[in-house]
């Protein structure tokens, strides 16, 4: 099996120095760059299976990097700080991050968490191919009108006939509330059915996957339970092909 590849992204040359050398010595790959504009570049020549991201970076900060990369991709992602303010995690946790780790930390815990978090990650795409396997695809229609449809066995989706590109757990999300039309999810269902049982983040991230979806799928009635989660809400049975 290929090792996985980790970047890191730090301005400071002896924090990116020693945590590549633990990184080796556990069998990864490693890259190392001290900006999230050389970590943009690497995202489109060489993408990581994982990036390990400071916060206070010149030029672009790591916030703002993460959300670039959550639009795209669900790759994993270690936010590492000074900054140990609650508010400050949380922030990283809604904006996607899965996990945060306050300087000055041991090398030997953040390989730790970098192997849970790709242990996580293969976890999660085993899971969504197996729920891709099956032949079919789910259509919700409004109007003779084909709002939403989900080619699950080649991972497409199409909006108002408009193909239209997700990540991995907006894909997966949008499986759900389609195969449940007009059944609420509450965050924590759709936390441990996407995310898995052991996610110890904010349930805010599902908030942030959701506005994903309607940023990119402004047409489908993907409607908000207040005070508990979301739904799919459909006039028309879903039928599925």
């Amino acid at each position: 099996m290929k090792p996985y590849s980790i970047a890191i992204v730090d301005d400071d040359p002896n924090i990116r120095q020693i945590v590549e050398a633990y990184l080796r010595k556990e069998g990864y790959l490693t890259t190392s760059v001290q900006s999230a504009e050389e970590a943009l570049h690497l995202k489109e020549t060489q993408p990581p299976d994982l990036w390990i991201l400071d916060i206070m970076l010149p030029g672009m900060n790591g916030y703002e990097f993460c959300r670039r990369i959550r639009m795209e991709s669900e790759t994993p992602i270690i936010m590492i700080s000074a900054r140990d303010e609650e508010v400050d995690k949380i922030l990283g946790l809604e904006l996607g991050s899965d996990d945060y780790l306050t300087k000055p930390f041991s090398p030997r815990e953040l390989v730790a968490r970098a192997n849970r978090a790709l242990r996580r990650w293969e976890q999660m795409k085993q899971r969504s191919e197996l729920n891709s396997n099956a032949d079919h695809q789910i259509t919700i229609e409004s109007h003779q009108s084909e709002l939403l449809v989900l080619d699950k066995q080649r991972r497409l989706v199409y909006s108002c006939g408009e193909e239209v590109e997700v990540t991995s757990k907006e894909f997966q999300v949008l499986s759900l509330l389609t195969e449940h039309p007009n059944r609420a999810f509450s965050r924590d269902e759709l936390l441990t059915l996407v995310w898995g049982d052991d996610y110890f983040g904010s349930d805010r991230v599902v908030d942030d996957l959701i506005r994903r979806i309607r940023k990119k799928l402004d047409k489908i009635p993907l409607e908000t339970v207040w005070g508990f989660g979301y739904r799919l809400r459909s006039t028309e049975r879903a039928t599925e092909g």
